[in-house]
């Protein structure tokens, strides 16, 4: 039991290749080593008590290929993961949900991305929960959009070359040599700065105090962007609307995958140092070991 928890600590810290070659063992071995005390340590858990749900993807090798994970917002802790982002992630998610105790009823709200997908899902699997978009998925679009104004722009305006991580950062956050630039090309009335005050907006409507208050600052922000004559922005304004209530349900809730993101870096951490994995299966029981909150003790005696 000793070599198969001192398997299960170096496993969660660095890849096990190099374990491998540290302990002079096939890593084959390994990985059945580890495989079994993670799958183990999950069927012992207990999903009854789980309300809220966050549910992302990242990314499982270069390409299009992913993997979704469903965390437990109040817990801290992933709950599954499978290869896909399809509405039969979801499907998967709740069958494995219930063989843990949970109950989809008992499902309160559910954090996502606008993924059509987990969308259409969540409905068919979890149709008590309330829906809410993800505030930071939808910054990011909007940061999308204002970039992608920016480089068209810039072919007509050369000093907008190379200032794209000008435009991400909020006024207050400027070095002095930044804010100079930033004031010069805002006085220009340029496009760009048009793009950046709605972003400004965006901001200023998630930190409204109650949902009335964003809804009326929503509904500015929209008639802005569909009437900006900036067909990134006016792209984005007609997906705000599509998703109005999802958007909107932040506000009762409060409810972000803020923490699901730091587990995507740790994933992603653990993916690079280890140059890749061979298989999904792999990639799925490393993000178990450190992000599942798994209790091995109760496996091993």
């Amino acid at each position: 039991m000793l070599f198969e928890a001192l398997v299960l600590a170096m496993a969660a810290q660095m890849p096990v290749l190099a374990i491998a070659r540290l302990v002079r063992e096939h890593d084959t071995r390994l990985w059945r080593i580890i495989k079994h005390y993670v799958q183990e340590a999950r069927a012992k858990e207990d999903f009854s008590q789980v309300e809220e749900v966050g549910m992302d993807e990242t990314a499982c090798s270069r390409g299009q290929n992913y993997i979704s994970l469903f965390y437990d917002l109040q817990g801290r802790r992933v709950l599954f993961a499978t290869l896909g982002r399809e509405a039969f992630s979801v499907a998967y998610f709740a069958k494995d949900f219930e063989e843990h105790g949970g109950k989809p009823e008992n499902i309160k709200t559910v954090v996502c991305d606008m993924c059509q997908a987990y969308l259409h899902g969540i409905r068919e699997k979890f149709s008590r929960a309330v829906i809410i978009l993800d505030k930071f998925h939808l910054i990011k679009l909007m940061n999308e959009a204002l970039d992608e104004v920016r480089r068209v722009e810039q072919k007509e305006v050369k000093e907008l070359k190379n200032t794209r991580y000008l435009w991400l950062k909020n006024p207050s956050d400027l070095t002095a040599k930044q804010k100079d630039l930033f004031e010069d090309l805002s006085r220009r009335n340029l496009k760009t700065a048009r793009a950046y005050r709605m972003k400004l907006a965006l901001q200023e409507v998630y930190q409204s105090p109650d949902r009335a208050t964003a809804e009326e600052g929503l509904r500015r922000l929209y008639w802005w962007l569909v009437h900006s004559r900036l067909g990134p922005m006016k792209e984005l304004g007609r997906t705000i609307k599509a998703h109005w209530e999802e958007i909107l349900n932040y506000f009762d809730h409060r409810g972000t995958n803020g923490v699901l993101e730091a587990v995507n870096g740790l994933v992603q951490a653990a993916r690079l140092k280890a140059r890749g994995y061979r298989n999904v299966d792999n990639l799925i029981t490393i993000v178990y070991l450190i992000a599942g909150k798994l209790r091995f003790e109760t496996c091993m005696g």
